[in-house]
């Protein structure tokens, strides 16, 4: 599926149910990857076995195959034009949103003008490797998170830094991982479905 936005073409791949979808859920990448990640897909499978329509977004940036997302201000709104186009496959679902690194950023900047029931942060990156005084923590709380429930899977080795768990609803450290999150699929997976039915309306 294409979605048109100001800053050129996302591309995005379905997964579940379309109609009766419990809940929407909209996944997207770090800064030079895919939506291919194995922490990505490993989300996407529980969201489906849950009942939700789960869409993976490849962002305009990477459409045009630059690396870097450039401008914030810019990312966050073409992500917000995506996701409202997304709304309409399932209009009554809940939102929930998510991403690893740099998507998990966009995903906690957004939830609250997307008035989202949670976010998924894979790897939050908290700070440059090395540089722990120039910390990103806002974006999990108020301001512009607004308190909305995210959980956070990190790998223990992260250079890029751990949240602190008073800092997200839910903090799961992955042993001997990295920023990458390559391994350990089963306790993404099980982090993921322990935590996703808490934060989604009664139905």
């Amino acid at each position: 599926m294409e979605i048109g936005t100001t800053a050129g073409t996302a591309l995005v791949e379905l997964d579940g149910r379309v109609r009766g979808a419990r809940f929407l859920l909209v996944l997207t990448h770090g800064a030079g990857g895919g939506v291919g990640s194995p922490d990505l897909l490993a989300v996407r499978d529980v969201a489906v076995e849950l009942g939700g329509l789960v869409a993976r977004v490849l962002q305009p940036y990477r459409v045009r195959g630059a690396s870097a997302p450039g401008s914030a201000d810019k990312q966050d709104a073409a992500w917000l034009e995506i996701v409202t186009v997304l709304r309409k496959k399932a209009p009554k679902a809940a939102l929930v949103q998510g991403g690893r690194s740099n998507g998990a950023r966009v995903a906690c900047r957004t939830a609250v003008k997307l008035t989202a029931a949670g976010v998924v942060a894979l790897a939050f990156p908290l700070h440059p490797p090395g540089k722990p005084e120039m910390s990103r923590a806002e974006e999990l709380a108020e301001p512009p998170n607004g308190g909305i429930p995210v959980l956070a899977i990190s790998g223990a080795s992260d250079p890029f830094g751990i949240p602190a768990a008073a800092q997200v609803d839910r903090l799961v450290v992955l042993p001997g991982e990295t920023h990458a999150l390559r391994g350990h699929g089963n306790l993404v997976r099980q982090a993921v479905a322990d935590w996703l039915p808490d934060v989604l309306p009664v139905p």
